[in-house]
């Protein structure tokens, strides 16, 4: 008998308990199969185009000047990868769970609830960020239409503080309209019990508002967020054809430190610091599967909606940044939270920054009400699972949605709203998100490949023996060849790029061992690609979100022997 922490659950079980659930008197009559391969392509969208084009994007273009451009390409063929293997279990396991139920089918219960721990931080903890960066477009636009909102209910508590020590002594004419209004918030907070009430009350009501309609139906939802879909991409197409009039294409190549013009004016190294900006924007495609159970036809439907959601926005992502970076320097971008209407803002284009913080307030909406849709349904299949209360199962029995879990989650992203702030919670949700795509991809080697079956996606095969080892040794010879320093400067270990040097080298020896397994394996090339380009991006990540990172799993891990090690299911 094999360890018990990483015992598997079936495939075909998995499918019985699932419709054991709809049939369940004690949780309702199971969640309703409504959406079809365009409501679930606009699930994508409406989760993908949101904060990450209209905040994140904005210091992500710092870090990496136009050249960013090369990290949407690198992130959107990581995720077509994992799209493809998310693809492959959602046409095996078309149920609500995503990485979590993929997980428990191939790596075991352990890794399963480790994916679901992080999974949290992907849709809860993501969405703080996204009702932060809403908040922020909230206020700019109502300010446009002549109503203003006092600071200290339009910001966090944290980053008023921080403004305040950041910025001691500092004469307040030489700071950003940004600073002055978190300094602002803090000098003319009300204060009670020597405590300053500072929160973000537009962020706090959203959540609410978005917790309400989740809770209310899936139906409901989707109606709600195909709307917001079409207006935001007809906005968006608008603000990419009127940037493109100011661009001036000499921004596309600035000076760098050293005096010459450069697409990468920080260097290759400073686009891999773009890589939480960047891939905030890519989580959005693993909400549609979470959506499996109230898809009318997920096996076909499922695959073909990530692939369309992906293909669109990377090309809308692709656009966006160049004319960022074509219309204004890349270096003013620098702790920008609305760089759309940023480039308007120096054109002297009034009437695009009132549009686009509009379209801005919708986009970010829509990812909101799919986030808060996702981590429901991931508890909830926990909750079947035995790993978490059989509360978390519980269905309403009028509005057939995971009533219990809905509410929770609109707690559990309210909440740290009054405490934390969007910079923090960025990094953090990024690589929690590459953790679950690196064994999404690993568990496709794992499982046993099957016959094509008419009707339902198959990933392509092709046998990676021979192919993936070349890749490897290949892309080595010409990193060493292209820079004779290559290797030494991994290990010129400095305070600027400690963690970058660090998580390359183990990355490399990832690579090695991952191809030498592969001589004596027929796994896929396919899985095996989308695995090695989301550990890649993961070297992109600082030594502090991996402190974060294995301080939120080392809590995760003690949830789980303390309750769902014993309650598992798996037990009986």
């Amino acid at each position: 008998m094999g360890n018990p922490l990483f015992r598997t659950k079936n495939i075909d079980k998995i499918l019985r308990d699932a419709e054991t659930m709809e049939g369940d008197p004690h949780a309702g009559t199971g969640l309703k199969r409504v959406l079809t391969l365009k409501d679930l392509t606009f699930f994508g969208i409406a989760a993908i185009i949101g904060a990450g084009s209209f905040s994140s994007l904005g210091q992500a273009c710092y870090n990496g000047g136009p050249g960013v451009v090369v990290l949407f390409i690198i992130c959107a063929v990581a995720c077509g990868f994992t799209a493809l293997c998310y693809s492959e279990f959602a046409s095996r396991i078309p149920v609500a769970g995503s990485a979590y139920t993929y997980a428990y089918a191939s790596f075991g219960e352990l890794f399963a609830w480790i994916i679901g721990w992080a999974l949290i931080m992907e849709y809860s903890i993501g969405n703080i960020y996204v009702a932060f960066s809403w908040s922020d477009y909230f206020t700019l636009f109502m300010s446009r239409i002549g109503i203003h909102i006092p600071d200290f209910l339009t910001c966090s508590y944290m980053e008023a503080h921080g403004a305040v020590i950041a910025n001691a002594g500092v004469s307040l004419s030489s700071l950003t309209s940004d600073t002055k209004e978190l300094i602002n918030a803090w000098n003319h907070a009300p204060v009670i019990g020597g405590l300053r009430i500072i929160f973000d009350m537009p962020a706090l009501i959203i959540c609410m508002l978005i917790t309400t309609l989740v809770y209310v139906g899936v139906k409901e939802s989707r109606n709600f967020s195909n709307v917001m879909v079409i207006l935001k991409l007809c906005i968006i197409v608008l603000v990419i054809a009127v940037g493109a009039y100011y661009i001036n294409p000499a921004n596309w190549t600035p000076l760098n430190p050293a005096g010459v013009r450069s697409f990468m004016p920080n260097g290759f190294s400073g686009v891999m610091r773009a890589v939480s900006g960047v891939f905030f924007a890519y989580i959005g495609f693993d909400a549609i599967s979470v959506m499996a159970e109230e898809s009318k036809n997920p096996q076909r439907d499922l695959p073909r909606s990530m692939i369309l959601s992906l293909v669109i926005c990377t090309v809308v992502y692709i656009l966006l940044t160049l004319v960022l970076t074509g219309v204004v320097s890349y270096e003013k971008f620098n702790n920008v939270g609305d760089p759309l209407a940023k480039i308007f803002e120096e054109s002297n284009v009034g009437w695009m920054q009132f549009l686009v913080s509009m379209a801005a307030v919708i986009a970010m909406t829509s990812v909101l009400l799919v986030f808060q849709m996702g981590q429901p349904r991931i508890w909830m299949s926990m909750s079947r699972d035995g790993l978490l209360p059989p509360r978390f199962q519980k269905i309403h029995p009028k509005y057939q949605t995971p009533s219990f879990a809905t509410i929770i989650t609109g707690l559990v992203v309210g909440i740290p709203l009054l405490f934390t702030d969007k910079v923090f919670v960025l990094d953090f949700t990024s690589i929690a998100t590459l953790f679950a795509f690196v064994l999404v991809c690993g568990g496709v080697l794992l499982i046993p490949r099957k016959e094509k079956v008419p009707g339902r996606f198959s990933i392509p095969y092709i046998n990676g023996r021979i192919i993936f080892p070349a890749i490897v040794v290949t892309a080595l010879i010409i990193l060493i060849l292209s820079n004779n320093n290559y290797v030494s400067s991994l290990f010129q270990i400095t305070e600027d790029n400690a963690s970058l040097n660090v998580s390359t080298i183990i990355f490399w020896i990832v690579m090695i061992l991952i191809a030498i397994a592969c001589l004596f394996n027929t796994w896929s090339l396919i899985p095996l690609l989308g695995l090695s380009s989301c550990l890649y991006l993961l070297t992109g990540m600082t030594g502090m979100n991996w402190a974060w990172f294995a301080s939120w799993l080392v809590i995760g891990l003690i949830i789980y022997f303390l309750y769902g090690y014993r309650k598992s299911k798996l037990n009986v």
